[in-house]
């Protein structure tokens, strides 16, 4: 694998750090700038939906210059957001900074997708994709717990500059290494080029391949952001003990996007086939066992794999599928990531008043069953349209 997979692999891990961490660090920001918990609550909403609507948007707008320029100019952005988070005394400022990372890491991974299925053989698209996501488990596993640690013992302003200063060395890579040719369609017919890469969107795998990711990452996230809860409701954890707990899933994580990385390529059809009832019965399992030490920790690794796994392969057939849209097909699959992360979490939150921190989890088992039920009414649909992912189809 080309070495710069991994460098924007550390960004991505920067910005995965970025977007989860402000929960860890969200009271302090709270109380420094003198806005309720509540309110600040905006600032997490705020980049969720920067990521949705800027991952189209910026990728179209930077269709027509090299990825060279316009990673650089994304990740030059994404750092010049957190630098102006970590001076300001105006929530608002800070509000529009966390819009702008949002925009700029939407752009970013977007870019970095389609990038890799320039720079990589087809037959190892997946398993560079897994390397590129990879950077997202591991925020989840070391990113935020040292995020959340250093706003701690340094303040949140702290936090904002570690993770600005850690995507410099991928800044450097970006300029040294990356491709410097724009998209084959740009230039001027770039407006009809636009129109025919939205026309892979009309295809039956890549419509099938965003719901799924929808589903299955609307499932992981679900249950992943009530796990705290979970943990020191019903199972009785400390909350000393919550973030190793979080790390074992970020654990389980990185596991699953390795094992897709590995296997993805060749042997998808059958990944999803298996993954897909394992990862519905451990959510069932789970709902049933909330109050057991035991079962959490267990459970909470092989979700882990099993959500990580199944979710990273469908974002490589999203890729795979809308390979005609060679500059924002990567946009599509960063769409379907997180329009999943946030609406498993809004979808588990109103269940709680009814059934508790166990809700969530409900909610994770019936996305499951509607994934795999998708999964097995529509996996023809991939073998009538072979084409459109290639050899590994």
């Amino acid at each position: 694998m080309p070495v710069l997979l991994y460098l924007l692999a550390v960004a991505v891990f920067a910005q995965g750090t970025s977007e989860f961490v402000l929960a860890g660090i969200l009271p302090g920001i709270a109380t420094d700038l003198k806005v309720s918990l509540g309110r600040a609550g905006v600032l997490t909403s705020g980049f969720a939906l920067g990521m949705v609507v800027g991952a189209p948007a910026m990728a179209a707008a930077a269709r027509r210059l090299p990825p060279r320029w316009t990673l650089t100019g994304f990740l030059t952005l994404f750092i010049a957001a957190h630098v102006i988070g970590a001076v300001t005394d105006s929530f608002a400022m800070l509000v529009a900074a966390r819009i702008g990372a949002a925009l700029a890491n939407a752009g970013f991974l977007a870019v970095a997708l389609s990038t890799v299925t320039r720079i990589v053989p087809a037959e190892r698209h997946t398993r560079a994709l897994a390397v590129i996501l990879g950077g997202t488990t591991l925020a989840l596993i070391a990113g935020v717990p040292a995020g959340a640690f250093v706003g701690d013992v340094l303040g949140w302003r702290a936090t904002l500059w570690a993770i600005a200063l850690l995507c410099l060395p991928a800044l450097v890579a970006v300029l040294a290494a990356t491709p410097t040719r724009p998209g084959q369609d740009a230039g001027a017919g770039a407006g009809s080029a636009i129109g025919r890469e939205l026309a892979s969107l009309r295809r039956r795998p890549a419509q099938v391949s965003i719901v799924l990711a929808v589903l299955v990452n609307a499932a992981t996230f679900c249950t992943f952001t009530y796990l705290a809860a979970i943990a020191t409701g019903p199972a009785g954890f400390t909350d000393r003990t919550v973030p190793l707990l979080l790390a074992v899933f970020g654990i389980g994580a990185f596991l699953g996007v390795t094992v897709a990385g590995r296997f993805g390529d060749r042997h998808w059809r059958p990944l999803i086939t298996v993954t897909g009832p394992l990862l519905m019965a451990g959510w069932a399992l789970l709902a049933f066992t909330v109050a057991r030490p035991v079962a959490l920790w267990s459970l909470a690794l092989t979700q882990g794999a099993l959500s990580f796994a199944l979710g990273s392969t469908f974002i490589a057939r999203i890729v795979a599928a809308t390979r005609d849209a060679p500059t924002i097909g990567g946009s599509f699959a960063t769409v379907a990531l997180n329009i999943g992360a946030v609406t498993g979490p809004i979808a588990g939150g109103l269940t709680i008043g009814a059934l508790g921190v166990r809700g969530p989890v409900v909610v994770s088992c019936v996305l499951a069953v509607l994934a795999v039920g998708v999964w097995s009414t529509c996996r023809a649909a991939y073998r009538q349209d072979r084409g459109s992912s290639g050899r590994s189809a």
